[in-house]
């Protein structure tokens, strides 16, 4: 057994991502292969209370006193330094130690490991408050909103499970305005799960698409990021082509751009996107997990707005997941779930994408994947050739 867990362990430390993905996927159905019916319960049955303990641990800072430790530490110097009560202290890691958060040296005595030096990331601890304190209640919620509205596909953004959960008749997004607290852990996990090396721009051919582009003394606008937050998109861009001609516009909603990054060459405009746009004829309308975030009528919405403002030589850039047909992974399937649970929202197939866009009269031209472990892509779309 420990030769066979060695050899695994190699190949995991030798592979590329793509490699160690699947080696992960394998593992773990064989895992589930030898699973017993008592064991499916307590694996499903303690979810909660895994996230739960996890929680614990963030707000006594126990993942970041064993990954500082030089060495396992004892209940009795973590109790000492956290302020717990001994006991409690040992159970929290007795039981964190049976679901391998933390390694468990002897009796009394615990170390870091790989999952401890994971949680003591800001990335993970406020994405898993958000799903704690957010999200955990909403899918509490999707059973019995299902049965009650007769296992239809949500399309109305404000009715969904969202709504049951937290008994507001708000959108999920003017919710998160009212509640700070929660609107905090979603903002810091956005921002901090976003890979800037993973983006459109690594595979996108910006320079050959402009060629021949008239920006007419940079009157035009090159560049208009729709939904784009506080401007990381905007300013990746500028940084990337700083020497391309033509207006580069971030557009979003006044309580975003009031907080956009002061990045010099970018023009900050309150837009909503239901609403007309603004910007005529510019060359890239670009929009990145807009879409995703709502039902299909608002999608359709969206697109019209912006086709209404495009030129024969305008290309919109939709910056989303494009699901394989098969396969999906456990990853997007749960983001996907997620957006029916919160906004009637999903995440599609390229087929899909292709069927949204031709019924707002748009054409996707080509699709340029940059991470293809989790399907992220950009799709090259334009007006139908006459």
């Amino acid at each position: 057994m420990d030769v066979a867990l060695d050899q695994i362990k190699q190949l995991a430390a030798a592979a590329d991502e793509a490699t160690y993905r699947q080696l992960m996927s394998s593992l773990n159905k064989l895992i589930l292969s030898l699973e017993s019916p008592n064991d499916t319960v307590h694996r499903y049955g303690h979810m909660n209370l895994q996230t739960a303990n996890i929680k614990i641990g963030f707000d006594l800072g126990l993942f970041k006193l064993l990954s500082e430790a030089t060495g396992p530490v004892t209940v009795e110097e973590i109790a000492q330094k956290t302020g717990a009560e001994s006991q409690l202290i040992h159970r929290i890691l007795r039981y964190l130690a049976a679901i391998d958060a933390v390694a468990e040296v002897s009796a009394n005595r615990y170390a870091a490991n790989n999952i401890t030096r994971n949680l003591t990331e800001k990335v993970v601890e406020a994405g898993l408050g958000h799903y704690f304190y957010t999200a955990g209640p909403q899918y509490e919620a999707l059973p019995a909103f299902l049965k009650r509205t007769g296992y239809k596909n949500p399309v109305d953004e404000q009715h969904t499970a969202f709504q049951d959960a937290w008994k507001t008749p708000l959108h999920a997004f003017e919710w998160f305005g009212e509640n700070p607290g929660h609107l905090a852990y979603f903002n810091d996990y956005m921002a901090l799960r976003r890979q800037p090396k993973l983006s459109w721009l690594s595979v996108y051919p910006v320079a050959d698409e402009v060629k021949g582009w008239d920006a007419e003394d940079n009157s035009r606008a090159i560049y208009v990021n729709i939904g784009g937050g506080i401007g990381h998109q905007c300013k990746q861009f500028k940084e990337k082509y700083p020497d391309i001609l033509g207006r580069v516009i971030l557009q979003d909603l006044p309580h975003s751009i009031v907080e956009a990054l002061p990045t010099p060459g970018v023009e900050n405009m309150e837009h909503n996107f239901f609403q007309p746009q603004p910007i005529k004829d510019a060359k890239f309308y670009f929009m990145r997990g807009v879409l995703h975030d709502h039902p299909p009528h608002k999608v359709s919405k969206i697109l019209e707005q912006t086709k209404a403002a495009m030129g024969p030589e305008s290309t919109l850039l939709i910056d989303e997941m494009i699901l394989p047909e098969t396969g999906v992974n456990l990853m997007a399937a749960s983001i996907d779930m997620t957006m029916l649970t919160a906004l009637a929202g999903m995440e599609r197939t390229e087929a899909q994408w292709r069927e949204v866009l031709a019924e707002v009269g748009l054409e996707l031209v080509e699709t340029f994947v940059y991470s293809p472990l989790h399907y992220e892509g950009v799709m090259q779309v334009r007006l139908p050739r006459a």
